[in-house]
């Protein structure tokens, strides 16, 4: 039994990875960018359109969580979704990153973040 929930666990970790590596080349990124830890939440930023610096955020306990539901915001709205599906990146990112990444989702570019 326990073979088969690693196989489940390794499935959801390579279409999550398959996922991330769409979303960015949607965005005009290059899709290897999201392998690479650290570097690809730095991206994921700018996909989003905050800045750099906020990558920072990211390190303090519980400031990063909030700092994720914001980015997951502003990612969903970059590729003209909502709030509600932003919220379902958050808490079913292996689901609704899929949707984003296959679906017929657009990137258009936000306006930079100060």
């Amino acid at each position: 039994m326990d073979i088969v929930v690693a196989l489940i666990q390794v499935g959801i970790l390579v279409l999550v990875l398959a996922s991330i590596w769409r979303i960015f080349t949607k965005a005009g990124e290059a899709g290897w960018k999201s392998l690479i830890p650290i570097y690809n939440m730095y991206i994921m930023l700018r996909i989003a359109g905050r800045p750099g610096w906020w990558l920072l955020l990211f390190f303090i306990p519980f400031v990063n969580f909030v700092i994720a539901i914001l980015v997951a915001i502003d990612l969903a709205k970059a590729f003209g979704k909502g709030v509600g599906f932003a919220i379902g990146m958050v808490f079913l990112g292996f689901i609704f990153y899929p949707l984003l990444a296959f679906g017929d989702a657009t990137y258009t570019r936000p306006a930079p973040a100060a």
